[in-house]
């Protein structure tokens, strides 16, 4: 039986009231709520406050560059598909640094999940605008406001037709974990973008601004219905929609590779007369 306390109790670099501790914790409960031990998972993160989140988790962690979580990610999984692989980082990070990368996970629907801490800055450099910040937000980098319009990840992925696409509010941790552990489930691609506050450098989306706008989807609302998505996830002002916005059933990337049908690619033996003649064909 797996309990929450498996996965630790650590001293946290996060500053009080910050989002980032109501993720973690819903991260801990769906991971319980999943019945995975901490041996059976690999979380992968890049850079910033929001990727220490696994720094403070007892599991097996990679902690990579600025965006290169994703590529990371994508090869433990084809070298191990039996692993639960996680990816939890930042705004910035998934969707400045790493959105290339992004995409190219989403087109191939390799069987991850992505879960986003979105705070509509850069929280760990100093408050600079993020690829989710609102146009005309002033920060110490842009005193004349943002020039650029926000990057919207879940009306790009559910364009993508990425497998399983979400949105969360760290103020709502039960509704969140739930959403954490559908993705998890999910085989296939899984965006979890989650709403947080940033409450030393984002005055403008505090968890009040939050609480205000996300509204839950209704039990009727069909997930699996492409166009209803795409209304749904372009919707951002009064009204933030939150909850399950997409899912399909996709293969998964994975499945492709006929190696991978014997078994992960891990623990095999080496062939050494192949490998012999492999080297001597770069004599």
């Amino acid at each position: 039986m797996v309990r929450i306390e498996d996965f630790g109790n650590y001293e946290t670099a996060w500053c009080p009231g910050c989002g980032n501790f109501s993720i973690l914790k819903a991260v801990k409960q769906a991971l319980v709520d999943s019945q995975l031990k901490p041996h059976e998972l690999l979380f992968i993160s890049g850079i910033g406050q929001a990727a220490k989140a696994p720094h403070y988790l007892n599991a097996n962690v990679f902690n990579g560059l600025h965006g290169r979580s994703l590529p990371v990610a994508t090869g433990a999984k084809l070298a191990n598909p039996d692993l639960t692989v996680i990816v939890e980082s930042g705004d910035g990070c998934n969707y400045g640094e790493g959105g290339n990368h992004l995409l190219a996970a989403m087109r191939r629907n390799i069987d991850i999940t992505l879960v986003v801490h979105n705070n509509q800055v850069y929280g760990l450099t100093k408050g600079q605008a993020s690829p989710t910040t609102a146009e005309g937000f002033v920060t110490k980098a842009q005193p004349e406001g943002v020039p650029s319009a926000p990057f919207n990840p879940i009306e790009v992925a559910v364009a993508m037709r990425a497998g399983f696409v979400a949105r969360g509010f760290s103020g709502m941790i039960e509704h969140l974990s739930e959403l954490i552990r559908h993705g998890i489930a999910h085989r296939g691609f899984a965006l979890i973008d989650v709403l947080q506050p940033c409450v030393s450098f984002n005055k403008v989306n505090t968890f009040a601004w939050y609480q205000q706008r996300c509204d839950t989807l209704p039990p009727e609302y069909d997930p699996t219905d492409w166009e209803a998505a795409i209304k749904v996830a372009s919707e951002w002002g009064d009204r933030i929609p939150i909850g399950i916005i997409y899912r399909n059933d996709r293969l998964p990337f994975e499945d492709h590779f006929s190696v991978l049908h014997q078994g992960p690619l891990v623990g095999r033996d080496t062939d050494q007369a192949m490998l012999k003649k492999i080297m001597q064909g770069y004599g």
